[in-house]
C-alpha cells in the first residue's frame, strides 16, 4: 500500500515542541520497522516547499537544510512534482470547496493522491479527512 506524507507530519517529526511530535515519531518507527501496511511513501514538491518554509521560519535555516538533505537522500520517499494537469485538478478542488479552509497545497495533495490512487495520508491536518481520505497516525 501507498502512503502520502503531508507537511503537518513532517513538521511534527522535526519540531520537538509540536503537540503531535511523540505520536509522529512513534508512527515513523512503525513505518520503518514494517509494522504498517504501507510500503511506498510519497510526497510532493509543494509539500516540501511548504515544509522547508515552515521549518526555516520556526526552527531556523540549518533545520530546514538538514530536513531537505534527508529527503533528497531518502530512497524510501518518492517526491512527485505537481504537473500542469495536477495543478488544474487542484484548482478545480480549490474553487469547488469554498466551504472548507483547504490550502492550495492541500488541494494539490488531494489531486496527486487521487491520480496516484493513494487513499491514506500521514498527516495531522483534518482537511484530508474532510476531503475523504484516511489519515494516520
Amino acid at each position: 500500500m501507498r502512503l502520502f506524507l503531508d507537511t503537518s507530519a513532517f513538521i511534527a517529526l522535526e519540531d520537538q515542541d509540536d503537540h503531535k511530535h511523540a505520536s509522529a515519531i512513534e508512527y515513523r518507527s512503525r513505518l520503518r520497522d514494517g509494522k504498517t501496511p504501507f510500503r511506498s511513501l510519497y510526497t510532493s514538491n509543494y509539500v516540501l516547499d511548504e515544509t522547508l518554509t515552515l521549518l526555516r521560519r520556526h526552527l531556523g535555516h540549518s533545520a530546514a537544510i538538514s530536513f531537505g538533505e534527508s529527503i533528497k537522500a531518502s530512497k524510501a520517499i518518492k517526491t512527485r512534482w505537481i504537473t500542469p494537469e495536477l495543478d488544474s485538478m487542484a484548482w478545480d478542488i480549490f474553487e469547488k470547496h469554498q466551504d472548507k479552509e483547504f490550502s492550495y497545497t492541500d488541494c494539490t495533495s488531494f489531486a496527486l493522491m487521487e491520480r496516484e490512487a493513494i487513499t491514506t495520508a500521514f498527516t495531522i491536518d483534518k482537511h484530508f479527512t474532510q476531503y475523504g481520505f484516511r489519515t494516520v497516525p
